[in-house]
């Protein structure tokens, strides 16, 4: 009842899975991965050490075919149950169970692996194996819900749709580089679960993607103006344009309020998003 990807992303070095699935909370059971270590889908009756064991192996050195062989190896209902990891490397390894429902099964490519049981068919698998090796242009986040979205316009699970997870992780990427969660989303219960995690993506970039130096615009005389007077329009409190601490200290507050912080990078020099969302609140 469940399809999953999990991939390394060969430029970045990312890790990443994502599922969906007609039962509740599906990131919560079948999503695991830790940075510069590997990603796990671990599904079908899913036995949910398999998640923390597997990486306590993959960690200790052990490839992905050897940390499926172990799992499987030790599980008595190993016949019922489906994983599929990537290592920090990118080599991957898959199981299906033959007792696993129909239709089940992986289907294992460069850096990747899809999995899924209870599907309507292997078209659902197929589907998101070409996304995953075809768009590269992706970043690993947009190309897994990507996958996830074709898979299920294949015809998905069975059952029908009910929650989706995507886990992205590199070592320093959390918020404020203090974990290695670059992008942690869950849908629990939705009736379009890969619809909305793509829309939360899309948030997620927005809020807190750390910008280049090409997309900072200098905060000349003529736009800490604009800036200072669409701040006291969107606060209530007057700032000096001409102190350009002050002006900054007012716009950092702002930005930290709308949640937008992590795009507060150098001092004298706006995002353009943010740049955006201020011209955008204090339009209407």
């Amino acid at each position: 009842m469940t399809f999953s990807v999990v991939a390394r992303d060969p430029t970045t070095g990312d890790l990443g899975v994502a599922a969906q699935s007609k039962f509740l909370a599906v990131g919560a059971a079948v999503i695991h991965a830790a940075g510069g270590v590997g990603a796990i889908a671990t599904q079908a009756r899913a036995n949910l050490s398999y998640g923390p064991r597997g990486l306590t192996l993959l960690q200790a050195g052990a490839t992905a075919a050897l940390a499926v062989e172990a799992l499987v190896g030790s599980d008595p209902l190993a016949d019922r149950r489906q994983v599929g990891i990537v290592d920090a490397s990118g080599r991957v390894a898959a199981h299906t169970g033959g007792g696993c429902s129909d239709w089940a099964g992986h289907l294992v490519g460069d850096g990747f692996s899809c999995q899924g049981n209870i599907l309507v068919s292997r078209a659902t698998l197929e589907s998101m194996a070409a996304t995953m090796s075809d768009r590269l242009d992706l970043p690993l986040p947009e190309r897994l819900v990507a996958a996830l979205a074709v898979g299920q316009a294949a015809g998905g699970d069975a059952r029908g749709q009910e929650s989706a997870g995507l886990l992205v992780v590199r070592p320093g990427g959390g918020y404020g580089g203090q974990s290695d969660r670059l992008m942690d989303l869950r849908i629990d219960d939705h009736p379009s679960p890969i619809a909305e995690l793509d829309r939360l993506v899309a948030l997620h970039r927005r809020y807190f993607d750390r910008p280049s130096e090409n997309e900072l615009v200098r905060i000349d005389r003529t736009l800490g103006a604009e800036i200072a007077e669409r701040l006291a329009r969107a606060t209530g409190i007057a700032v000096d344009a001409e102190d350009p601490e002050a002006l900054w200290t007012r716009l950092e507050r702002w930005a930290g309020r709308e949640n937008l912080e992590e795009r507060m990078v150098r001092r004298g020099a706006i995002d353009q998003t943010v740049l955006g969302v201020l011209r955008e609140l204090t339009d209407r």
